[in-house]
């Protein structure tokens, strides 16, 4: 049991969802007292650059792991509530389902991102009563009318309003950090160059190069909080967490789209394909892809693919190197299905990592390192978003009273894989 007393230098080491829900946390915790507790958040480039500002921003009872995902669902609805969550970063609840459908052939247009040449992307101007049957034999919801309905095979729903929902991403996680520091956190913007553990006996300081004047600095540590996504490794070597990259656009469709997120098959037509960046080869003929499309506030629809290992996890969050081609891909097997996908204005073109934990028992890691006050909170995959709350009260709770209090997560203990 942690002492209500003692004095803390807390450090947490990455600005991401979880180092800022982290750093939320820790603030709200009834132990905490700014006279005796000082908050450090290290982070290498910016606030929420990476994949916390980059993601989905999916929410879903239905989502893993079941240890944590009941807690971090209902603390997402109470932050919403407390701190106007609506208007501040786009929470509210939404439908999820699958959709399998027909892609139809590639039109090009005029010009990336303008409009169709004539005559070769003519948009419906409404659904005729053939039209309106197929969807409806499909199970496709009579709201849910941004599909084609040629394109249209069969919809079944994953998740309602009731256990389903969303955030914008980048909204929520500098909304944490922006709340944390109203209450003492401190940011710092620095890559961190080393821990010292005192030869494994416990935390004593964290070093880290300034990101503007490059100078070396040290602070004193009790506790130090490994956030830093899929750079977590690099921090701390025995940690087993990678990195993959992703790739996603956003789009402001042509006119306003329901509130869903669609998990898509879609069977690509055979003469669909061009040559990619990085292969340079012609992409393989009539398969299916399985493109992610989230409707989100605003008249905005965020869509993503496939994820790859071809490069490298660069140095930090500004150095990831976005393939205009596979961001390319994703807009055209959108369009494929979706006159309003197609005919609208790809507004972002974006790549990010996600953090994979490489052992058998999966992710995410979340507790003790077994090194006195080193604690490891990551490896969160496509959930990070929905376990960012979650994962930073019970590292609140791990720092000021020894162990998790608010879910049992002998599961995700780090110490089993480290």
């Amino acid at each position: 049991m942690a002492s209500k007393t003692e004095t803390k230098e807390i450090v947490i080491v990455g600005g991401g969802i979880i180092g800022c829900t982290s750093a939320y946390f820790l603030t709200r915790h009834p132990f905490y007292d700014p006279a005796k507790h000082k908050i450090t958040l290290l982070e290498a480039s910016k606030i929420a650059g990476g994949a916390s500002g980059k993601a989905g921003g999916l929410l879903a009872l239905w989502a893993y792991p079941r240890s944590i995902v009941p807690l971090s669902y209902r603390l997402h609805a109470q932050l919403a509530k407390e701190h106007d969550g609506g208007t501040k970063w786009g929470y509210r609840q939404i439908h999820c389902g699958q959709l399998s459908a027909k892609g139809r052939p590639k039109q090009t247009k005029a010009a990336l991102g303008g409009k169709p040449a004539k005559g070769e992307s003519v948009s419906l101007n409404k659904r005729d009563g053939k039209a309106l049957g197929k969807v409806t034999a499909a199970g496709l919801p009579k709201d849910l009318n941004w599909f084609a309905p040629e394109s249209v095979q069969n919809y079944y729903e994953m998740g309602d309003p009731d256990t389903t929902a969303q955030v914008h991403p980048y909204h929520f996680t500098t909304a944490m950090a922006e709340l944390a520091v109203q209450k003492g956190v401190n940011i710092v913007l620095g890559s961190v160059t080393g821990i010292d553990t005192a030869n494994g006996h416990g935390v004593r300081s964290v070093s880290y190069e300034d990101k503007s004047s490059k100078d070396i600095h040290t602070i004193p540590a009790s506790h130090v909080i490994v956030s830093a996504g899929p750079w977590t490794q690099r921090v701390y070597p025995p940690a087993p967490i990678s990195g993959m990259r992703a790739h996603s656009v956003t789009i402001t469709p042509s006119k306003p789209i329901s509130a869903y997120a669609v998990f898509t098959e879609i069977a690509l037509p055979p003469d669909f394909g061009h040559k990619d960046t990085f292969l340079k080869s012609k992409r393989p003929h009539s398969k299916t892809v399985t493109p992610e499309i989230y409707a989100r506030p605003n008249n905005e629809a965020y869509a993503c693919g496939e994820g790859d290992h071809l490069v490298p996890l660069p140095k930090t969050t500004e150095d990831v190197e976005t393939d205009l081609a596979r961001c390319q891909d994703i807009i055209d097997y959108v369009s494929s299905v979706s006159d309003e996908l197609k005919d609208g204005q790809v507004t972002v073109r974006q790549a990010c990592y996600l953090p994979n934990v490489d052992a058998a028992s999966g992710g995410p890691l979340i507790g003790p390192t077994g090194v006195k006050g080193l604690l490891l909170a990551a490896g969160h995959t496509c959930w990070g978003i929905q376990n960012g709350p979650g994962t930073g009260k019970l590292m609140s709770e791990f720092v000021f009273e020894g162990e998790a209090k608010s879910a049992s997560i002998g599961s995700l203990d780090p110490r089993k894989v480290l």
